[in-house]
């Protein structure tokens, strides 16, 4: 029989999305058939599925550490921002429209009928399933209509576990506030609480998971060292890939506003001999850059606007000019041509705009969202890699005569003359060793090599580990129940 838990958090970036990876890599290591749940995720980080759809990134993370393929089932609703108040609605896998938050609360009955469909097919088959909240329960301003916390777990009639932050301080006051401000219904709905990030001794929290039980009425699952291995997953969230300095390649990294599938810096974050600098609007590209990188946007034209506002423009052709490496990628690829024309209004009114001129393409944007898994080679070497497209937009133009990568048997990008300007939609190509080996040592990285997707299956084992070290497992486990589905 199928049984499920919610893990809900008293705040935004408690940990939820590492300990449900987490806490399904220790189930399924004990035989259990583990499957993750997202009802409504908000992120421009987001994964292909093997059934052809999207999801956000964690949740393709949580299910690799599940050792499941990921589905569009395991996050059924998907927003992802376009602008300060409207976002694209991806409904199972496929988008919907675009919404404002004021109209996308509207739609919300809709979608409670979408995310209990997916969670019933994923049920089938699962031994338990782990279920992930959306920001935090105490939001009750958001309770009617919800569909991500507690307006889901009472739909499915899911048990939930509250996790607290006690690296940001106030955890005592996160749970105790939640506790008072939830109506009873849903505060009977929470069988457990656990912390999470804490530093140092935690048997010095001792009296205060006493105060928490005791204002509360709910029993204590641990309290959860900072594990020092979450720098070797992939990150949720932009501001989880850390700028490390070092001694090794140099890789500048111009932060977009609106960056989406920034997955690519992962491997090059990863690898110790690499040195990543995230640059934050209000600071100029490095001089001293091997490589400027500029990653996936959900809104193309609209950060290639605020490229230029931040004078990235000018740094990035006197980079060239030193003899500097650029690589974009997916909407980076498009900034680089000439041209990228929006017909169609696709990412607002209709335009067309210059791009930078660092390569010989055009762009056009179309209305179909290309989503592909893919399998390629790099053709300076013949290494093989995978790695996936979720863009709109077509690109030619004389520089995709020299194309890089073939792609299912086609050639696909484009580069300058002399091959120092690349770009190409596919992402995820940095994950494979070799690709990322030999790439890298064009640009004179001469380090040790880096063991990506080992390092990733490493660290999942490990943070299991950690989890089965100071969680009590067997009592989360226990409060798990059959969901109403």
């Amino acid at each position: 029989m199928t049984r499920a838990i919610m893990i809900q958090g008293a705040g935004s970036n408690v940990g939820k999305s590492m300990l449900v990876a987490g806490l399904a890599r220790a189930f399924v290591r004990q035989g259990l058939r583990v499957a993750p749940f997202k009802p409504q995720n908000m992120s421009n980080n987001a994964a292909v599925t093997v059934d052809g759809g999207e999801i956000g990134r964690a949740q393709a993370l949580q299910a690799r550490a599940a050792r499941r393929d990921p589905v569009v089932d395991m996050n059924p609703v998907l927003l992802k921002p376009e602008s300060e108040r409207g976002a694209q609605v991806i409904v199972q896998g496929r988008r919907t429209g675009t919404l404002k938050a004021r109209d996308y609360a509207r739609e919300k009955p809709r979608l409670m009928q979408a995310v209990l469909d997916s969670f019933r097919r994923l049920c089938d088959g699962c031994d338990l399933v782990l279920v992930e909240g959306a920001g935090s329960p105490a939001e009750i301003n958001l309770r009617t209509g919800d569909i991500a916390n507690m307006g889901f777990a009472e739909a499915a009639n899911v048990p939930v576990v509250l996790v607290g932050d006690i690296d940001r301080g106030g955890v005592i006051a996160q749970l105790v506030g939640t506790h008072a401000v939830l109506p009873p219904a849903d505060r009977d709905r929470i069988r457990a609480f656990a912390i999470n990030k804490f530093r140092g001794d935690p048997t010095l929290f001792d009296e205060g998971l006493v105060a928490i039980a005791d204002r509360t009425g709910w029993p204590s699952l641990g309290v959860l060292p900072w594990f020092d291995g979450a720098w070797r997953l992939p990150a949720e969230d932009i501001m989880d890939i850390r700028s490390h300095a070092g001694d090794g390649l140099k890789v500048a990294v111009p932060r977009l506003r609106r960056i989406a599938n920034f997955d690519d810096l992962d491997p090059l974050n990863a690898d110790p001999s690499v040195d990543v600098l995230i640059v934050q609007p209000g600071q100029p590209l490095p001089g001293d850059a091997d490589l400027v990188l500029i990653p996936g946007s959900k809104a193309t034209i609209a950060d290639l606007a605020d490229f230029r506002s931040q004078g990235w423009d000018i740094d990035l052709a006197a980079h060239v000019r030193r003899g500097g490496h650029v690589m974009g990628i997916c909407g980076g690829y498009q900034m680089l041509g000439r041209v990228i024309a929006d017909p169609d209004g696709i990412e607002g009114a209709p335009q067309t705009v210059d791009g930078l001129g660092l390569l010989d393409v055009s762009t056009v944007m179309t209305p179909e969202k290309h989503l592909s898994l893919d399998s390629a080679t790099y053709l300076p070497t013949g290494d093989a890699l995978r790695g996936y497209e979720i863009h709109v937009g077509r690109t030619e133009g004389p520089d995709t005569a020299r194309p890089w990568l073939r792609i299912d048997g086609r050639p696909h990008g484009a580069q300058s003359a002399d091959g120092r300007v690349r770009g190409g939609y596919l992402h995820g190509l940095f994950a494979a060793d070799g690709f990322r080996a030999r790439y890298l040592s064009e640009l004179g990285h001469a380090g040790p090599s880096y063991r990506f997707e080992a390092g990733v299956e490493d660290a999942l084992d490990a943070l299991a580990d950690h989890l089965e070290r100071h969680i009590d497992l067997p009592r989360l486990l226990s409060l798990a129940a059959p969901p109403k589905v």
